[in-house]
């Protein structure tokens, strides 16, 4: 942004082409028309029919819409209708949670100003803020929002909150005339919208409006497309590994068998059972209930989800930036110390600054600290004079009546303070005060700021003669009675929770817009790296790729303005970083919607909730600790049901595509592969239910397509080898009839299909890491069912046959025999997995 305050105040007015009767109503109308109304744009959000279509076009969407569409065409009504169903409900629960997004605009506009006072004609008026432009004489007094960003050309006694634009919890005073800061931070003669005018009034200029303001900028943020989280870009391309080997497969098994002059129609049918029977079509059920479940258990634990794949990205996040106030602060302002002349602490200066601010302060952030530390202090005390704080001078005074007789106090700055003092209290030790005593004075004054500390400085004067209204020329041959110093303090919990999140693989770092000094403190109390901190103007002065070189080693920013938060943001995931941020200013708006996971508290601007994935409704880094382990958990058991899709899927339908090509008949009919897919899937509707094991959630979990191919390529050929050793039984010892092959590998592939579930759902032994009730009932209910099924009148439907006892016998201990390998093959199938990796900007 044009750093405007640092211009003479007659070249921004002669750049705007304005004067000091303001703008006439025509010269308004034109600009109106040229600059646009004071207003940001709409969030862009999908339709409702946009929304569906854009998850439908998602390739695993794709696949088992044609999955489905093909089984009722070929006469599979059931199957096909449960797929397309389970399609239909995945889909709509996904769109139903993200739709928050229509709801932004208007938080945008109700979090500014409605009214705003212009000067046009020559005459100061009420407008509509929307009106407000570039080149209009603004009046803000206490109370108004600030309706544009403004050079200030006057002002009285004034002060505006701005937390919500920089991080900065105290009132930052204004004053007119030159400011060589680079930030808006820095910016002590500029007005920034929405801001809030605390005390005084000032007479501004407006220079920039709309889009073209810092709040303007950040809200801009949200009308941005929303990009694809990092689950749901793995979640693509896992769609398309699956895609291009349910093509391969079906086109190799349809082009073989009509080769081998097999019956065209036969092979086409098989060829879409085994494309169905390869499609995980019950992923995105168990996707949306795991992440819907993990949504209420992180409800328990005081976060709100807006979206529900942000769980996984928060168990993937291996970097978290976090504004300073409120969350790693108490965001409450805080006598710390009290100290008499000499530097040593006394709690005089405290009572005195305390009987000031009761009697005759300006109820800002330190006159309420300072009255806190001393309830009882203006106890006796009665005002008779009063000079109001004046920020040109940084002082202000009262005259008040108690129990050491008439005294005037003054209380302001150190330096516009100790320019005023002919001598000093240490104690009960009063001493005159020269230059060498205000420069040691200074010197405590930098110490303190060194750690983290702002100060005021507190004086006082016996009263002789009549009581009066204060003037300046009273604040004369003071007495300096000592400095109060004040503090945001950290948390009590931060320490804890960001060593907590480090050990967990997530790497703390503060992006804030605070003077940097009190940054490196704030960084050294929690226990981060604060060897260097980085400030905005050090920022603005690298290019991207040297940023992304810094962000590395560098854990503490001070004086950002919100673009830079942003580009510190793309700089760690242009690194690899899987990145979340937790803000609630409108400052944060653009890093927050920028991250791959946003975090905004309850008591946050809307335009901070409005960008973020998450809302805490306590902001504390514990709660955030607790979000990450409860999105590894979640992620895990989503883990699972894609591991074990991987190995019995792809098994059992290699080994039918190669029987199919081997026998001289189908070694499953297209409804029996279809049954086994549909009882399988059955099988594991209780994962979202399942047990975790603690090291699944000690590091940051992603999706790793190379481990998943390794898992596949080891798991899924044993299962083919103990499938061809089933077909050489059935034929060669047994003398199998077509039925009652088809009927004994049903009861092979299912048992050796669901039993394995207990197998590989951990990378623990199965009888010491037991699975949840859900999953042990809805695993053994769907065997229960398959191994009765032949036995039933209902068999016959299917094609099915009861065994005689010896086959059965057979199978059984093939299934055994295949458990037992399948739990000696694990460590090798698990060994290239996604297990923490060393991902980048992870601690």
């Amino acid at each position: 942004m044009h750093a405007f305050w640092t211009q003479p105040p007659e070249a921004v007015c002669a750049r705007l082409g304005c004067g000091h009767d303001g703008l006439t109503m025509d010269d308004a109308a034109r600009r109106l028309a040229q600059y646009g109304p004071n207003s940001d744009v709409e969030a862009k959000a999908d339709s409702l029919a946009r929304a569906i279509f854009r998850r439908l076009l998602e390739p695993l969407s794709l696949i088992l819409l044609a999955a489905g569409i093909v089984s009722v065409l070929t006469g599979d009504a059931v199957g096909g209708s449960i797929i397309v169903v389970i399609l239909v409900v995945s889909i709509g629960l996904d769109t139903v949670q993200e739709g928050h997004a229509a709801r932004t605009a208007e938080i945008l506009r109700r979090s500014v100003a409605l009214k705003a006072e212009v000067k046009r004609d020559g005459v100061f008026g009420e407008i509509e803020v929307d009106q407000v432009v570039p080149g209009d004489l603004l009046r803000v007094r206490a109370g108004d929002i600030i309706p544009a960003d403004a050079l200030i050309l006057d002002c009285k006694a004034f002060t505006a909150g701005e937390a919500a634009l920089t991080g900065e919890p105290y009132p930052v005073a204004k004053r007119a005339g030159p400011s060589a800061g680079e930030s808006p931070g820095e910016a002590a003669n500029a007005l920034f919208r929405g801001a809030v005018a605390q005390t005084g009034e000032a007479i501004a200029l407006a220079v920039g409006t709309g889009r073209n303001t810092v709040f303007g900028a950040a809200a801009s943020a949200l009308a941005q497309a929303q990009l694809p989280s990092p689950f749901e870009r793995d979640l693509h391309q896992f769609g398309l590994v699956i895609a291009r080997l349910t093509l391969g497969l079906v086109l190799v098994v349809l082009a073989t068998r009509v080769a081998f002059g097999r019956p065209a129609l036969d092979s086409l049918m098989f060829a879409v059972a085994l494309a169905v029977g390869l499609t995980p079509e019950l992923l995105p059920m168990i996707t949306t209930v795991t992440l819907a479940r993990g949504a209420m258990r992180m409800a328990s634990r005081k976060v709100i989800v807006k979206r529900l794949a942000s769980i996984h990205d928060l168990g993937a996040m291996t970097v978290l930036c976090t504004d300073k106030t409120g969350t790693l602060t108490s965001a409450e302002i805080t006598l710390a110390r009290s100290l008499d002349a000499a530097g040593v602490d006394d709690p005089r200066a405290a009572r005195l600054g305390a009987v000031a601010a009761d009697l005759g302060g300006d109820r800002g952030a330190l006159d309420a600290a300072l009255v806190a530390s001393s309830t009882e202090a203006a106890k006796g005390w009665v005002l008779s004079g009063r000079q109001a704080f004046d920020f040109s001078r940084r002082l202000g005074s009262v005259l008040a009546a108690g129990p050491e007789g008439p005294l005037l106090i003054v209380k302001g700055a150190p330096e516009a303070v100790l320019a005023l003092c002919t001598a000093q209290r240490a104690g009960d030790v009063r001493s005159p005060m020269g230059e060498t005593e205000r420069a040691h004075a200074l010197e405590t004054v930098h110490a303190l700021a060194q750690d983290g500390l702002r100060t005021i400085a507190i004086a006082s004067r016996a009263w002789a003669g009549a009581p009066h209204e204060i003037e300046a020329e009273d604040e004369r041959e003071l007495v300096f009675e000592g400095l109060c110093a004040f503090a945001d303090p950290p948390k009590a919990t931060a320490a804890t929770a960001i060593a907590r999140l480090g050990a967990a693989g997530v790497r703390l770092k503060i992006l804030s817009g605070d003077d940097p000094i009190v940054v490196k403190r704030l960084a050294c109390l929690v226990g981060l790296n604060a060897q260097t901190v980085l400030s905005g103007t050090d920022i603005a002065a690298l290019s991207d790729d040297a940023l992304a070189v810094q962000v590395q080693s560098v854990d503490a920013y001070g004086r950002l303005a919100p673009d830079q938060k942003s580009r510190i943001v793309k700089a760690l995931q242009a690194r690899g970083a899987v990145v979340g941020y937790l803000g609630d200013g409108i400052n944060d708006a653009p890093a927050l919607k920028g991250a791959d996971i946003g975090l905004s508290v309850a008591g946050a601007t809307g335009v901070a909730q409005a960008a973020a994935d998450m809302i805490l409704l306590a902001s504390d880094l514990e709660v955030v600790a607790d979000g990450v382990q409860e999105g590894r958990r979640t992620f895990a058991n989503i883990l699972k049901y894609v591991r074990m899709g991987a190995s019995s899927n792809f098994g059992n339908m290699l080994s039918m595509a190669v029987a199919s090509i081997a026998l001289p008949f189908l070694p499953m009919l297209p409804t029996q592969i279809l049954l086994n897919n549909l009882l399988y899937d059955l099988s594991e509707i209780g994962i979202p239910f399942d047990d975790v094991r603690p090291e699944a959630t000690q590091r940051p979990q992603v999706w790793d397509m190379h481990g998943l191919l390794r898992f596949a390529g080891v798991m899924g050929p044993l299962s083919s080898l103990f499938d061809f050793l089933t077909f050489g039984a059935l034929l060669f010892v047994f003398h199998a009839a077509p039925e009652e092959f088809r009927t004994a590998w049903f009861l092979e592939s299912m048992a050796t299909q669901i039993l394995v579930i207990f197998i590989i759902r951990t990378n623990g032994r199965p009888w010491q890491d037991l699975p949840s009730p859900a999953l042990a009932l809805s695993s053994l209910v769907a065997l229960l069912v398959a191994l009765a099924l032949p036995f039933t009148p209902m068999g016959a439907w299917f094609g099915f046959v009861a065994p005689p006892p010896a086959m059965l016998l057979g199978i059984a201990g093939v299934v055994v025999t295949y458990l037992v390998c399948a739990e000696l093959l694990k460590p090798l199938a698990l060994s290239g997995r996604q297990r923490a990796k060393a991902m980048p900007g992870a601690a």
